[in-house]
């Protein structure tokens, strides 16, 4: 029996986890205490191709996600895209739990306006130790909201089911995104400890000459290098200084780039090829786009 099980779509998941069939093909609701993991099933690694939200309560234990496992914390939201990795829980773990799960189908949204732009909702990136913490007020409006998605498709469906279905789904991530803001917002001292090692380590990156072996750095390095999932550490960055991490490197690009150009008589492909570029017009085309000049008439300015 092979370690790792692929689950794509939610009739499967239910039968696994011991739940009813769904009502609904491709969005589901249940109650931790709803489940019936067989023992043979617990900490299994499972890869599911669904979308998976995950509200945790009232229960000491941890999850297996990735490559470790994170204690959850009471009132712990965690965000779990297509094709990750997890491992089933603990039958004992849900029994003593007073958490949900809401998961999807990406069907469900793909023709939709929420299709369009799910990957804006980078949460479902982010590492589980990244998880939104909820204080009881956000706790029940993040409840009425996935109540009413339950009652949606738990009745008769109509031609507007799949509309409202929807609606109350995105509704629910803007919701999470606005939450995360907050806890953005309320971290920000600490944060600010993390802005300043991103910053040191770029600095750094620069000046060991990383960049002449690695290329460019890129935000899945910092992201590996501060243990931190790059879309959390990219929006975290964001958040605290208005800028992501792209943003960041390509200014501290263009910076040492000006300071070669104008104190020194190597050649601009020489410049580019030090600061890890592939090939030398890439490095022409953002100074041009940052400065409005190329390169060598930038250099003129000496």
């Amino acid at each position: 029996m092979s370690d790792l099980i692929r689950v794509d779509n939610i009739s499967t998941i239910n039968e696994v986890i011991g739940l009813k069939p769904p009502k609904h093909p491709l969005i589901c609701v249940y109650n931790d205490r709803d489940g019936n993991i067989p023992p043979e099933m617990e900490g299994r690694k499972v890869v599911m191709d669904l979308y998976l939200i995950l509200f945790k309560d009232k229960a000491n234990g941890s999850l297996g996600y990735g490559r470790n496992s994170y204690d959850f914390q009471e009132g712990t939201l965690v965000f779990i895209g297509p094709g990750q990795v997890m491992e089933f829980p603990s039958m004992e773990l849900m029994k003593r739990s007073n958490g949900w799960s809401l998961m999807f189908h990406p069907d469900l949204i793909r023709k939709s306006h929420l299709g369009t732009f799910i990957d804006e909702y980078s949460f479902f990136s982010y590492e589980v130790n990244e998880a939104l913490h909820l204080s009881n007020d956000e706790q029940e409006h993040i409840f009425e909201v996935v109540s009413q998605i339950r009652k949606e498709y738990s009745q008769n469906l109509d031609r507007h089911s799949q509309r409202l279905i929807i609606s109350n789904l995105e509704l629910l991530l803007n919701y999470c995104t606005r939450f995360y803001d907050r806890q953005f917002l309320t971290r920000t001292n600490f944060n600010k400890d993390f802005v300043s090692g991103f910053n040191r380590l770029l600095k750094d990156y620069f000046q060991t000459k990383k960049s002449s072996e690695l290329g460019i750095p890129t935000v899945s390095y910092f992201g590996e290098v501060m243990n931190m999932s790059p879309n959390y550490l990219s929006d975290l960055i964001k958040k605290e200084t208005g800028q992501g991490i792209k943003a960041h490197i390509n200014n501290a690009l263009i910076e040492r780039a000006k300071t070669a150009l104008l104190n020194s008589d190597i050649s601009v492909s020489q410049i580019a090829y030090e600061l890890g570029f592939e090939y030398p017009q890439s490095l022409s085309r953002l100074f041009k786009s940052k400065t409005g000049m190329a390169p060598h008439e930038y250099r003129l300015l000496n």
